[in-house]
């Protein structure tokens, strides 16, 4: 029987590359299982989905914290350590955290982000990947640090950029390569790092 690293899923929406996480995690040969699925948005529509599947769940809404970011974190982190989850994945957490968070997870939070980093760190990375003209495109799966988007890289996937692509064929296409791509990295990840 495979060893199970329990984690923790950060969701700010629909969630799809939870569910891809979520589809690994059922597999018997897989070693994570989903402790919690924590969004900062009670609307988002990836805690419908874990509910589903009958994950533990909590929304903690961040506006309820104003502009004290780190309070929230506090809270977060204090659910997340409550699950007993040992490793944290970003699946579409649209936060930028404060050290607090970051130091405290630190070589145990992963992100998924739609590029090739380290170019087109931060928001519309198709769009700017369109507008600089790149003949390829893509996502990586990085260790989350202090500066945004700026972790060591643990894998990436590619895809051409087509001569008639549009920011929404693109984003489709690179989209297909992070639901393949976070599932494989983490685990890798778990196996070799030995938690």
């Amino acid at each position: 029987m495979i060893q199970k690293t329990p984690i923790a899923i950060l969701i700010s929406g629909r969630g799809s590359n939870m569910r891809a996480l979520i589809e690994a995690c059922e597999r018997p040969d897989y070693p994570a299982r989903i402790a919690l699925v924590l969004s900062n948005r009670p609307d988002a529509a990836g805690l419908e989905v874990a509910r589903a599947a009958g994950l533990q769940t909590i929304a903690i809404d961040h506006k309820s914290f104003g502009k004290d970011r780190e309070a929230h974190e506090h809270k977060v982190d204090a659910a997340i350590r409550a699950s007993g989850a040992e490793i944290v994945c970003l699946a579409g957490y649209m936060r930028v955290l404060t050290p607090f968070l970051v130091n405290t997870w630190e070589g145990r939070m992963l992100n998924i982000h739609p590029s090739l980093l380290p170019a087109f760190p931060g928001l519309h990375t198709h769009e700017a990947a369109l507008t600089a003209g790149a003949k390829e495109h893509g996502c990586t799966v990085h260790l989350v640090t202090s500066g945004v988007d700026e972790g060591p890289v643990l894998g990436q996937a590619r895809v051409p950029v087509l001569a008639n692509d549009t920011f929404d064929t693109l984003a489709a296409r690179v989209l297909e390569e992070e639901h393949r791509l976070y599932p494989e990295v983490l685990q890798k990840y778990l196996v070799t790092k030995h938690i």
